[in-house]
C-alpha cells in the first residue's frame, strides 16, 4: 500500500476516533473541560478579574493569574476562606508566609486605590497612581511591604511616592514620613480589629 494512502487512512481513522470521543460527552462534561482550558479568554473568565480585557488585556491577564494562583482572588473565591481559621499561630492556613491580618488590613485601608500588583506570598502591594479630585495636580502611589507572620509594627512598611504637575511635567515631591507612619498605624488598627473580630 502506498505511503500516501496509508497516511490518508490513518487520518480518517484518527478523526473518527476523536469525533466519537467527543460525541458521547454530556454538556456538563464539556463545560468541565472548558472550565479547565488554558486559553486566555477562559483564564480571564474564571478568575473573576475586575479588569476589562478589551481595554487592557495584559493587565487583565496578570490580575487573572494572580487571582487563580491565590485561590480565585486575593483572598479566594469566598473572602476569608480558610485564612482566618483559628490555629496556634497567626500563619494563614493557605501557607502565606506573612500575617494575614496585616495583608487584609492593608487592602481594606487602601481600597479606594487601584492596584498595580499584589503578591500575598511575597507580602508586596503596589498601587497605581491615585489622584484626589480636590487636588488634580497631585498624584501619589504606595508600596506596602509585609514581612513575618506576627501582627506587629516591625512587620509593616509603607512607602509613598507623590508628584505634583508643574510646567507640563510631573515633579517628585519630598518623602512624607509622617503620612507613611499614619498610614501604617491605620493598617495596624484595621488588622487588630480584624483579628479581634475573628475571636
Amino acid at each position: 500500500m502506498p505511503i500516501k494512502m496509508y497516511n490518508l487512512i490513518f487520518l480518517i481513522l484518527f478523526v473518527a476516533f476523536v469525533s466519537s470521543c467527543n460525541s458521547d460527552k454530556t454538556p456538563e462534561e464539556m463545560d468541565e473541560l472548558w472550565s479547565k482550558a488554558n486559553t486566555t479568554g477562559e483564564i480571564i473568565k474564571r478568575s473573576g478579574t475586575v479588569f476589562n480585557p478589551a481595554i487592557n488585556k495584559e493587565k487583565a491577564m496578570k490580575d487573572a493569574r494572580t487571582r487563580l494562583q491565590t485561590g480565585g482572588g486575593l483572598f479566594g473565591k469566598k473572602p476569608g476562606f480558610k485564612m482566618f481559621e483559628k490555629n496556634n499561630s497567626d500563619v494563614a492556613t493557605v501557607g502565606m508566609p506573612i500575617n494575614p491580618y496585616l495583608w487584609k488590613g492593608s487592602l481594606d485601608t487602601i481600597n479606594f486605590m487601584s492596584l498595580s500588583s499584589a503578591d500575598p506570598f511575597g507580602g508586596i502591594i503596589i498601587t497605581d497612581w491615585y489622584i484626589n479630585k480636590s487636588e488634580d495636580n497631585k498624584r501619589c502611589k504606595l508600596n506596602i511591604f509585609i514581612r513575618g507572620v506576627e501582627l506587629k509594627t516591625d512587620n509593616l512598611k509603607v512607602s509613598s511616592f507623590c508628584q505634583e504637575y508643574q510646567d507640563n511635567k510631573w515633579i517628585n515631591l519630598p518623602n512624607d514620613d509622617l503620612s507613611n507612619t499614619q498610614l501604617e498605624n491605620a493598617i495596624l488598627n484595621k488588622a487588630k480589629k480584624l483579628k479581634l473580630s475573628q475571636g
